[in-house]
């Protein structure tokens, strides 16, 4: 575990389809699906095949995010993360819930600016 690396990024969206077209055409990224029960969101690649990002619907489980790009930066413990983000101004935007092994939580910070950290399984 490396406490404060960007894990992850995810674009989240209302419509997902036309974003995922977009970086592709912009960037030259390409998509595989993420079955995600009754839709699918993206996982966006590199011209290696590398997965580098995600595209998101904002819907189901992403309901409560609101559209931008939302970076996942690695902390110990999420709910001791949470807790000294309310203490500093912050406010918690969702979770904290499971993410596979693992779980998150969206938070802003006093200036506004949604983050989210996970915490995830050590190896």
């Amino acid at each position: 575990m490396s406490t404060g690396h960007i894990l992850w990024q995810d674009l989240t969206v209302p419509d997902a389809a036309p974003l995922r077209d977009f970086y592709s055409k912009v960037v030259g990224w390409t998509s595989e699906d993420v079955d995600m029960g009754g839709y699918a969101d993206y996982s966006m690649n590199d011209a290696e095949g590398n997965t580098v990002a995600g595209v998101c619907h904002a819907r189901g489980t992403n309901s409560q995010v609101p559209p931008q790009w939302l970076i996942y930066i690695e902390v110990a413990s999420v709910a001791e993360a949470t807790e000294r983000a309310l203490a500093e101004g912050g406010k918690v935007v969702d979770g904290p819930r499971a993410m596979g092994e693992g779980q998150f939580a969206v938070i802003q910070d006093p200036a506004g600016a949604v983050f989210a950290i996970i915490e995830t399984p050590e190896e």
